[in-house]
């Protein structure tokens, strides 16, 4: 089996929040400049939020508190665009710079500029920027949705004793650190799998691996350990859509299990969930942790079955942590799509 390494280094399309260098240029002519000294806050959660901000060199973290991870964004990325597209906005997130910090400031009167300036331009930023907004917004909904089905379930369970063997089965079936399937609970779905197939999608499979996880517990501790696990587990949710399972395998492996339109998008699902857990940054003991993922995936031939798919898609993994890991391997594109 010959393996294609997609190089995350180089990514095939831009990530959600970076500017192309058309936008970057025009971005670059309206507003105003600022730079910014090592650890002074740019804004604060919780403030009202009165222009958008492009960062030119640096980098800054967005600390959205309530036990979520902190993230780094860096040159050419942007953030606080929601106050230029429905007016007033609450910043969800304290913005505070690493290092020093160049900005280009856009308030009100400088995006109208912008506007004039090159509107198609605008009008395929404010697209894309939209679509990613409306991806992160039904993100938060299906959490939210899932966290009330569990609460009627719980809730259900009280009330009706005759519910207490079909809770401890859904227990079986997820793993209890990260709240994602486990083997039981993936086998289950493969044998549910021909009646949730999409028509003329293609079965593809992603496996995630921790690089460096056994220092992580050596050094940082088993709590810290857990710690990461549940962030991973997170951006690999993140990364499934609605037809999807997300699953840890065991220890530090997890899996994706997606129904997707062909090889780029399976290249381009690996790299969010790569670039996602590179951008972290956790705390314990007074030290920041960077944490990063080997992500192996292959397209799935649905007459092959789970042990065809796993080895085709471990053998990519391999590679990619045989390149020192922080990237991304695919399998060689094999035929994988549903009937119609």
């Amino acid at each position: 089996m010959s393996v294609i390494e997609s190089a995350v280094a180089t990514p095939v399309r831009r990530l959600p929040r970076q500017l192309s260098e058309a936008e970057a240029d025009l971005f670059a002519r309206h507003g105003s400049s600022r730079d910014i000294r090592p650890g002074d806050v740019i804004f604060r959660r919780g403030e009202l939020g009165r222009a958008m901000f492009v960062i030119e060199s640096g980098e800054v973290r967005l600390e959205f508190g309530d036990g979520l991870p902190d993230k780094i964004i860096g040159p050419r990325e942007f953030f606080g665009e929601l106050v230029l597209f429905i007016g007033s906005h609450t910043r969800v997130a304290n913005a505070v710079a690493i290092g020093s910090v160049a900005l280009r400031i856009v308030d009100r009167g400088a995006f109208d500029a912008l506007v004039a300036s090159d509107p198609t331009l605008l009008a395929q930023f404010m697209r894309r920027s939209f679509s990613y907004l409306v991806a992160s917004e039904q993100q938060l909904i299906q959490s939210l949705k899932r966290r009330n089905e569990d609460l009627m379930v719980t809730l259900d369970t009280l009330q009706h004793a005759r519910t207490q063997l079909s809770v401890a089965q859904q227990l079986v079936r997820t793993d209890e650190l990260t709240g994602l399937c486990n083997r039981r609970g993936l086998y289950r779905f493969l044998d549910q799998l021909e009646q949730q197939r999409i028509a003329g999608s293609m079965l593809a499979l992603l496996l995630i691996d921790i690089d460096r996880f056994k220092q992580i517990n050596d050094r940082h501790g088993h709590l810290m350990g857990d710690q990461v696990l549940g962030a991973i587990a997170a951006e690999v949710q993140g990364a499934a859509a609605v037809a999807d399972l997300p699953c840890r395998l065991g220890g530090d492996e997890f899996a994706l299990l997606m129904q997707v339109s062909g090889q780029d998008e399976l290249i381009a699902r690996a790299s969010q969930i790569v670039h996602a857990v590179r951008s972290l940054r956790l705390s314990g003991g007074g030290d920041e942790l960077t944490i990063s993922v080997s992500v192996g995936g292959a397209l799935c031939d649905p007459r092959g079955g789970w042990a065809n798919w796993y080895s085709e898609a471990d053998a990519a993994l391999y590679q990619a942590k045989g390149r020192g890991g922080d990237g991304c391997c695919m399998a060689a594109e094999n035929a994988g799509r549903a009937d119609d």
